[in-house]
């Protein structure tokens, strides 16, 4: 990571602690960018739906196969069956759009931050992004910050706002409270979730995370829009 990267990083998540709001940020085009195969349904599932329901258009780039997981429930190599079960899961989600990177799974953090950065702004023109979402990096998967950092960077130098979707005990962003479509949300992300059948293994300690949540999302921005919209 350069030092420019990360001095851009560390002032866009600065400046993401001293906005907040209550309510979904307006967006027209989505884009959502995970480290792996899974994490769009088992972290982002409820989010995504939130955002399609409201009529947003999602894209997705996922920048590795999700091939270092420990875990397959099937006879096919996983570099093979994550990104098909991903086209399942995505479609159940609502998103229309998806790429999926040939970046080694678990060493995101070891590629050049330029390179993934200009992966990020490559998808973002090709999806018109107005609006990026992430995983927050605070999860402590050095993948998910080598993927906040490129995304912050980009969103620096595209003007696009980044987006986190925090763990629900997070102490700082805000929450927004899903109302009538938390139920459904839920539902909806529970079967995405099922879709990757190669990590059924993991699917309970999943879908009990699920369970637990209450009808509301934490976010913070990563890097805030000039202007403060939101869906309501």
């Amino acid at each position: 990571m350069t030092q420019a990267a990360a001095t851009a990083y560390a002032q866009a998540a600065d400046r993401g602690q001293r906005f907040s709001g209550r309510s979904l940020p307006r967006a027209g085009h989505i884009l959502a960018v995970t480290a792996r195969p899974g994490q769009e349904s088992a972290d982002l599932g409820r989010l995504l739906y939130a955002f399609r329901h409201r009529g947003v258009s999602l894209g997705l780039l996922t920048l590795t196969r999700g091939e270092a997981s420990p875990l397959n429930s099937t006879c096919e190599r996983l570099e093979a069956i994550r990104p098909w079960e991903l086209q399942v899961a995505a479609g159940l989600l609502g998103i229309s759009s998806l790429t999926v990177a040939d970046y080694p799974d678990g060493q995101l953090n070891r590629q050049p931050a330029a390179e993934l950065t200009e992966r990020v702004r490559r998808a973002i023109r090709q999806h018109a992004t107005d609006l990026l979402l992430v995983i927050d990096p605070a999860t402590a998967d050095p993948d998910d910050a080598a993927v906040a950092r490129a995304v912050c960077a980009a969103a620096e130098q595209t003007g696009v706002p980044a987006l986190a979707r925090m763990p629900c005990a997070a102490r700082t962003g805000w929450h927004v409270d899903l109302g009538t479509d938390a139920a459904a949300a839920r539902a909806v992300q529970r079967a995405a979730l099922a879709a990757h059948t190669s990590q059924a293994r993991a699917r309970p300690r999943a879908q009990r995370r699920i369970d637990r949540q209450d009808g509301r999302e934490q976010l913070r921005w990563l890097v805030p829009p000039r202007r403060m919209f939101t869906l309501g």
